[in-house]
């Protein structure tokens, strides 16, 4: 997502490049000096209100899909807690030593889902993965192998519940992966900066309200950018759930 991942840019490179264009249309109209013929202004203000409607609508559903995909984020983290919880609770099933093995191993498990939270620089995040993904192996490798011994029931319901633990954590992936597209912030940012020309273009008494637009416009861009940067910015998804699970996991 490059700059989009850092809501603080986007506030600054977008409030630049709004009220630039607005003073672009302010010098455009003073070059040209429009309006000479009767109604122009009228069909221009219709043509710049239906502009604006047309931008507060696109900032409205874009804000909508990324509170939707925040929303999806939290409740993916609870549901990765409570799996890795209850196959911790069935490791208990298990014969002694796997047990005791299982179990060391989703502690270590949780606490490097919790790393994946909370890491924000994309060097310690990658040895997270690399992490994640030994442990998932050798999870499945101790469940598989007493599966093969024992095809009992009790030992088909633990395989499901190490199933769902895996399948939980890429479920999480994919959703911090499922962020608002590219082409939706360009397409966004390129209707802002034509709707700041049509002000700018139709300010005849001062310029003194120029900012006012470019100044709201760039706050809700931030504010959706926020939202949807999983790692950045200042609205984040925290591991509560992972956290108190990771409490209980902890040998006595």
């Amino acid at each position: 997502m490059g700059d989009f991942d850092s809501p603080f840019i986007v506030f600054a490179a977008v409030l630049a490049v709004q009220w630039l264009a607005a003073y672009a249309g302010d010098a455009a109209r003073r070059k040209l000096r429009p309006f000479k013929k009767e109604g122009e202004r009228q069909d221009f203000d219709i043509v710049r209100t239906a502009s604006l409607t047309l931008l507060g609508l696109i900032i409205g559903f874009t804000f909508a899909m990324a509170v939707s995909r925040y929303d999806q984020r939290k409740n993916l983290e609870e549901a990765e807690a409570n799996a890795i919880g209850t196959e911790y609770l069935r490791a208990s099933l298990l014969p002694a030593n796997d047990a005791l093995r299982v179990r060391e191993l989703l502690r270590n498990y949780c606490d490097k889902r919790v790393s994946y939270y909370t890491t924000r620089g994309e060097t310690h995040l990658g040895q997270t993965d690399v992490d994640t993904a030994k442990l998932q192996a050798e999870l499945w490798d101790v469940v598989a192998r007493v599966a093969g011994t024992q095809p009992t029931p009790i030992v088909g319901l633990i395989v499901s519940g190490m199933n769902d633990v895996l399948n939980a954590q890429g479920y999480t992936q994919a959703a911090w992966w499922n962020r608002i597209p590219f082409t939706a912030w360009i397409l966004m940012i390129l209707i802002a900066i034509a709707c700041n020309l049509l002000l700018g273009y139709g300010e005849h008494r001062t310029t003194r309200f120029l900012l006012i637009l470019p100044l709201v416009v760039s706050t809700s861009l931030f504010l959706i950018a926020d939202i949807d940067s999983p790692r950045t910015g200042i609205i984040l998804v925290q591991p509560h759930n992972l956290i108190l699970q990771c409490g209980f996991m902890k040998p006595n």
